[in-house]
C-alpha cells in the first residue's frame, strides 16, 4: 500500500535495535484517514473470505480492527493482556513474548466471543518475530474457529515472523513490508 510506505518514509523514525517508531500516525497518535484506507485495503484483500470476527491484541491493533470491522460488517475483538475484573467467565489464553516490551504476557479472550462457527481474520500494527500472531492463532485454534489469515499494517520482512506464519500455511497480507532499515534509511520489499 503506497500510502503506508509514504507515511513511514515521511514520519517514521528508525531507532537502535531495528525499532521503527511510527507513533505519530499509527500506534500512539492515530491518523483516521490512514486508518480508513487500511480498513478498505484489508477488506479488499479478505472481503470475500466470509470473515465473521476480527481479532487483535491490545492496544495498538484495536484502532485498526475497529475501523476495518466497519467494512467487514462484523465485530472486532481484542485479546486482553491482563486479567481484569470485567473479564468474567471462561477464557481462551495463550502466552506471548514481546520484543518491544522485553518480557512475556498472557493474552485472553472470553469464550463467549470466539466459537467454532467463526471465521477469524487477525489484524495488528506490526509483524516482526511473529509472537503476537502465534498467540492469537493459538486462541483461534482453542476456540475451534477457522483462521482466514493475518492482516498486518507493517511487516519487518528482515525478521522471521512473516516467514514462520507463511511456512505454517497462513495467508499473510502486509500493507508495507520493510526489507531493511539502516542508519535511518528504509527500503521496502516490492511485491
Amino acid at each position: 500500500m503506497l500510502l503506508m510506505q509514504q507515511r513511514i518514509l515521511q514520519d517514521g523514525v528508525v531507532r537502535e535495535g531495528n525499532i521503527l517508531k511510527v507513533d505519530s500516525f499509527l500506534n500512539h497518535q492515530m491518523d483516521p484517514v490512514l486508518y480508513r484506507e487500511m480498513g478498505k485495503e484489508f477488506y479488499r484483500l479478505f472481503g470475500g473470505c466470509g470473515v465473521t470476527k476480527l481479532l487483535t491484541v491490545e492496544a495498538s491493533g484495536i484502532g485498526i480492527a475497529c475501523v476495518a470491522a466497519q467494512y467487514f460488517g462484523c465485530p472486532a475483538i481484542f485479546a486482553k493482556k491482563s486479567r481484569t475484573k470485567n473479564l468474567d467467565g471462561e477464557v481462551y489464553a495463550a502466552q506471548v513474548e514481546s520484543y518491544t516490551h522485553g518480557g512475556s504476557y498472557t493474552i485472553r479472550v472470553s469464550k463467549r466471543f470466539l466459537t467454532p462457527a467463526d471465521r477469524v481474520l487477525l489484524l495488528d500494527d506490526f509483524l516482526a518475530r511473529g509472537s503476537a500472531m502465534l498467540g492469537l492463532m493459538d486462541l483461534v485454534a482453542q476456540s475451534g474457529a477457522a483462521l482466514v489469515g493475518c492482516g498486518i499494517a507493517i511487516e519487518k520482512g528482515f525478521q522471521e515472523g512473516g516467514r514462520l506464519l507463511r511456512e505454517r500455511g497462513v495467508r499473510v497480507e502486509s500493507l508495507a513490508v520493510i526489507q531493511g532499515m539502516d542508519q535511518g534509511h528504509i527500503t521496502f520489499r516490492e511485491e
